[in-house]
């Protein structure tokens, strides 16, 4: 799609026809969704209520923009690819042929077309992407410090969350991602172990699905339960706490509080759902995990983040080679199945409004198609996926230049993307955190893309 045209309506009817200067109904329809999604500032978009939960969907390894939600259809065909872009329900919006699901919901979700960042190594941005921060640099974090490291996002949510909620506040799922060490992005920080997410690591798409950390001891009651936690008390209470022992104890009291808790266990209980709605997920780890966040926002869970993949190789996004045939015949289907079904579903239950859901990848990738096939790692420009959470469906964020290679219209960064998960949740994006030396740090360094929720 070519960058919008700055002109407008007025103008256009006046010169009497849309032929004559050449403009197509989709440029049209295009160009006023830019202008739309410009126009909005947080102030006007303030009155809308805060959103309640979010889920962020996130595909390990880089998506290929141009062969998902950013097609070059005009492009020379060592840019384009092999596959074919087809309409969706917005008029002017196109998606991949593979993405048909998608498309059936393209009118409640939004494209932000101008991502950008300059990290070219996964762990890296993987780190800005899943934070909203810019590491020190490109290979700084091979080896990540998750004592000094800013916060992801839903720990920051969690942090600012009531500690009285039957459920916890943030929960990761359905694995820890991995690039040589633990994938950077996915930890408190310096905020610490008590706003941790609750990490699931076990595949909810398995028959016998459970998670150990919400199930009571096989011989231990609940009045057992409460008998230790009181003893615990007391022996903190006589021996007094250095700063170990009250992370410690944080976690300790996030476990007592998780066995006993009955909303967690039926929020956690996937097998409760019909086999019809299972199946409309997809019968694969990655439908069932999106399955389980739509019952965990359900349930209160404000902040749940979904992994798709985990390490490198040729089971992940990261498609230095074989790009379609990769792409086509397991990447594409199982998200596309998932993601629509999420929409779907939070919509049919009246949740959509109330939930964010952020669909994204660490960068995308290359628009020149190299000599194995594949798209090589690209951070200057990739789309990320919005729906829900007050929204405005069918609208396209930014564009791309004409090969998809940079921003040409409204660019924006991972910066950005944090302040408008933290804006939506009505959270003041000047209020300061602190890490463990006391320095002080805004909650987000970004501005929102409040034009997408006017």
């Amino acid at each position: 799609m070519c960058a919008a045209r700055h002109i407008n309506r007025r103008q256009l009817l006046s010169a009497g026809s849309l032929g004559i200067l050449g403009i197509s109904l989709a440029d049209l329809l295009y160009a006023e969704s830019l202008a739309k999604a410009a126009s909005g500032s947080p102030g006007n978009a303030a009155a809308k209520s805060p959103i309640k939960s979010c889920i962020l969907m996130f595909y390990y390894g880089g998506p290929s923009h141009h062969d998902t939600w950013d097609m070059k259809p005009s492009a020379p065909a060592e840019v384009r690819g092999e596959f074919k872009p087809i309409a969706t329900r917005v008029p002017g919006l196109q998606v991949c042929e593979h993405l048909s699901r998608s498309a059936g919901i393209a009118d409640r979700v939004a494209v932000v077309r101008g991502m950008h960042h300059t990290m070219r190594n996964h762990n890296s941005a993987a780190y800005e992407a899943l934070c909203g921060r810019k590491p020190i640099g490109d290979l700084e974090l091979l080896a990540n410090n998750p004592t000094t490291d800013f916060p992801c996002y839903g720990s920051a949510v969690s942090y600012f969350s009531s500690r009285t909620a039957a459920v916890p506040p943030f929960v990761a799922l359905p694995h820890v991602m991995y690039n040589i060490v633990k994938l950077p992005g996915q930890t408190a920080g310096f905020l610490g172990p008590a706003f941790e997410p609750l990490q699931v690591t076990h595949d909810p798409n398995h028959p016998k699905f459970q998670v150990p950390e919400i199930t009571l001891p096989e011989g231990i009651t609940l009045a057992e339960l409460e008998h230790r936690e009181t003893l615990l008390a007391r022996v903190n209470a006589q021996t007094g706490q250095n700063a170990q022992q009250e992370s410690m104890n944080a976690s300790y009291s996030r476990a007592f509080d998780l066995l006993r808790s009955d909303a967690v266990r039926r929020a956690f209980d996937i097998h409760q759902e019909t086999q019809k709605t299972r199946e409309r997920y997809g019968r694969n780890t990655h439908g069932q995990s999106a399955l389980l966040a739509r019952r965990l926002v359900e349930a209160g869970v404000r902040f749940v983040s979904v992994y798709d993949r985990v390490r490198n190789g040729p089971n992940n996004w990261d498609t230095h080679d074989r790009n379609f045939a990769r792409l086509k015949d397991d990447l594409l289907p199982p998200c596309d199945m998932a993601f629509s079904a999420l929409v779907e579903d939070l919509h049919a239950r009246g949740l959509l409004d109330s939930t964010l859901i952020v669909m994204l990848g660490e960068f995308g990738r290359t628009p020149k198609i190299n000599g194995a096939g594949g798209r090589d790692h690209w951070p200057d420009c990739y789309s990320v996926v919005l729906a829900g959470g007050g929204v405005s469906g069918g609208a396209i964020y930014g564009a791309s230049d004409k090969l998809g290679a940079y921003p040409a219209q409204f660019p924006v960064t991972p910066g950005d993307l944090a302040a408008t998960i933290f804006w939506r949740f009505g959270l003041d994006l000047s209020t300061e955190l602190h890490d463990a030396t006391g320095r002080p740090f805004r909650l987000a360094d970004g501005k929102p893309m409040a034009g997408l929720f006017g």
